[in-house]
């Protein structure tokens, strides 16, 4: 094929004008214009697989009452605005209204429980929570432990610390006049998974659609098209999600399909056959889920598929491989961060794909490999992915963060001079693509989430029956890694209580499940006598990590002997 990266990567440069407004051109340029508005924007099944559709006016007419709405509950600009719902035309609505006033969106999931979400409240210094039912039990809980909460508007429940948002709709004009936002003004308040036990707060700033742009664009073999139809099972809450999931599509006023309860699996198959998509974005254990359920599908809704992107882990040659044959198209994988969304990555359409690898940078990003010394590696060799906060032309790269939350010295720490470390490290060929070595810190992924180990060591050893606890990733097949836990026990209340091993598991299982979000819960627990400490106590995790990884293999092994 014409390879064209080096021409397109050569003569891209960033035009970010100074007046930039999310909810501006992602929904009201449309909503103006009396042919765009009657245009479909969403197209939504709930969680009974009753059907619906959104038009852009629709849309618009929902967003600027509760607009106006949020600007008489006194919601003023750079003030935080959760906004907790699965995925649903409200909650479009509702994050696109917080951008709206100037305010700044922090998206939460339903799932992260109790704890996460009062931590992630009470680090933002949330004035305003917008919820539904999904959330409704934990919310008394959350108010509670949440002082700085002052106003609840809640949708499908009513109690006596909420504001009904039919009511609040019913009363407000859907005439809207936005205040001017500058590309440099906040927008985005979006969590991780933290490394150190508690997530950071990452803030983008308006510009960030702009700077997400070229890697969607390339990623899904230069969008829009006529026709295009688009879908993905990620959650909006993350930066994949919302930033190349959500907004894009809504920036070239075209279609959506979301289904409230994620489709994987199985169901992706189904949605599949039911609507004519041609544009995704999965992670790489969405593809490994319906590869696993293919035996069970037809297949002939999958060949209507024009572009797939892969965001999170790296996609597997074999995963890569299926993807290609079942699909009819080429998977783009495509590497970010939540500071850094969509910095390396394929377009198959526009040069060559190298299964395995991140990819080339994407036009617009400047990147580096930096060695101890903060020096530029030489090719071959294995340094820290680095992110210039120029591109090529000396122009600023829209796609970088402005800061973490609350934490100055740590957005300093992550810089060096121009350059912003990543904490991966990685190599480069001899034709510009870059390989995954390995991570600096211990995050890895389950499933469709990025898991912090201490968050969940914590929880553990707050158990009276636990000493000490260690979590590490367990290699599981096409799902990627599962979540195993290591347990040194306290015996004196082992004894005390009368548990033994299977019955303290449950009961520790249970413990995560209460505090944390479901899908933070280990699947395996191992009780061991002792962890594998430093000479100073700290723990060698890595030691876990490859005894489970050796695990795995010898494993594998002897199933493929036994099949022989």
């Amino acid at each position: 094929m014409n390879d064209q990266h080096p021409l397109l990567y050569s003569t891209y440069q960033w035009l970010v004008p100074a007046q930039f407004h999310i909810a501006q051109v992602c929904l009201q340029q449309w909503a103006e214009n009396p042919g765009q508005a009657r245009r479909p924007a969403l197209l939504h099944e709930d969680m009974h697989g009753r059907q619906s559709e959104w038009t852009y006016g629709d849309l618009a007419d929902v967003t600027f009452r509760l607009a106006n709405g949020l600007r008489k509950m006194g919601v003023s600009p750079q003030d935080r605005v959760a906004v907790v719902m699965p995925p649903r035309p409200e909650a479009v609505a509702a994050a696109l209204a917080v951008l709206a006033t100037g305010a700044i969106l922090v998206p939460l999931s339903p799932q992260l429980g109790i704890d996460g979400l009062t931590q992630r409240l009470r680090d933002a210094g949330v004035r305003t929570l917008i919820a539904d039912r999904s959330v409704a039990p934990e919310l008394p809980e959350v108010l509670r432990q949440c002082s700085s909460i002052q106003q609840l508007l809640g949708l499908d429940f009513q109690n006596d610390d909420t504001l009904s948002w039919r009511s609040l709709l019913a009363r407000e004009s859907a005439e809207f006049r936005p205040l001017p936002i500058r590309a440099e003004d906040p927008a985005i308040l979006l969590y991780t998974a933290g490394t150190t036990g508690t997530p950071k707060g990452v803030l983008h700033a308006h510009r960030v659609l702009i700077g997400i742009l070229p890697a969607f664009v390339a990623a899904q073999n230069w969008y829009p098209q006529t026709r295009d139809l688009f879908w993905s099972p990620i959650e909006w809450t993350t930066a994949p999600g919302l930033l190349h999931g959500l907004l894009p599509i809504l920036y070239f006023g075209r279609t959506l399909v979301m289904t409230e309860q994620p489709a994987i699996g199985s169901e992706a198959w189904r949605l599949l056959e039911r609507y004519p998509i041609t544009n995704t974005l999965f992670l790489p254990s969405d593809l490994g889920l319906m590869r696993e359920s293919e035996a069970g599908a037809s297949g002939g809704g999958a060949r209507s598929l024009r572009a797939i992107m892969v965001a999170g882990d790296t996609l597997s040659d074999s995963l890569h491989e299926w993807a290609s044959r079942s699909f009819g198209t080429e998977p783009n994988a495509v590497y970010g961060l939540s500071e850094a969304p969509g910095v390396l990555g394929h377009s198959s359409g526009k040069w060559p794909t190298r299964p395995g690898s991140l990819g080339r940078p994407i036009p617009g990003h400047r990147i580096a490999l930096l060695d101890s010394n903060v020096h530029n590696c030489r090719r071959g060799s294995v340094g820290q992915l680095a992110i210039n906060r120029f591109d090529n032309h000396g122009y600023p790269d829209p796609c970088l963060f402005l800061s973490y939350w609350g934490n100055d010295s740590l957005t300093r720490a992550r810089y060096n001079d121009e350059w912003f470390l990543t904490g991966d490290m990685a190599s480069v060929d001899e034709d510009g693509y870059y390989w995954f070595i390995g991570r600096s810190d211990d995050i890895f992924r389950a499933g469709n989430h990025r898991i912090s180990p201490t968050d969940i060591e914590d929880c553990l050893k707050q158990h009276p029956a636990v000493a000490n606890a260690a979590v590490v990733p367990k290699p599981d097949g096409a799902r990627g890694c599962a979540i195993k836990a290591f347990v040194v026990t306290d015996t004196v209340a082992m004894n005390r209580d009368g548990l033994d091993p299977p019955t303290l598991q449950q009961a520790l299982q249970q413990h995560v499940l209460r505090r944390l979000a479901s899908w933070q819960v280990p699947s395996e627990i191992e009780f061991v006598d002792r962890l594998p400490l430093t000479a100073d106590g700290q723990l060698r995790r890595h030691v876990l990590r490859a005894r489970e990884q050796q695990r795995s293999m010898l494993a594998a092994a002897k199933a493929g002997s036994g099949r022989r």
